[in-house]
């Protein structure tokens, strides 16, 4: 999976659409290859992304869990927590 993609589902406040498209735009990045579409692929490349962000949004307004949602704040800083240790010098 890309590292720049991060899970989407079950958090307070749900996702955004500007985070489910963030998520769409690095997923068609990786898929291509290229970050930056030549001007003959970029209607295709727009439209993929428009798509996979669409399908992105069904999925996590449909997805089901017992578990409490996760608070964004709280997993933003057990991220950093595991940034720090590895890449300490």
């Amino acid at each position: 999976m890309c590292r720049n993609i991060r899970p989407l589902n079950n958090f307070e406040p749900p996702a955004t659409d500007d985070e489910v498209h963030a998520a769409a735009l690095q997923f068609v990045r990786k898929v291509s290859g290229t970050a930056r579409p030549s001007q003959a692929n970029q209607a295709v490349f727009d439209q993929a992304v428009r798509e996979i962000a669409h399908l992105t949004r069904h999925l996590i307004d449909d997805l089901t869990t017992t578990a409490p949602p996760k608070d964004r704040d709280v997993e933003a800083a057990k991220a950093r927590a595991r940034a720090e240790l590895r890449y300490a010098r």
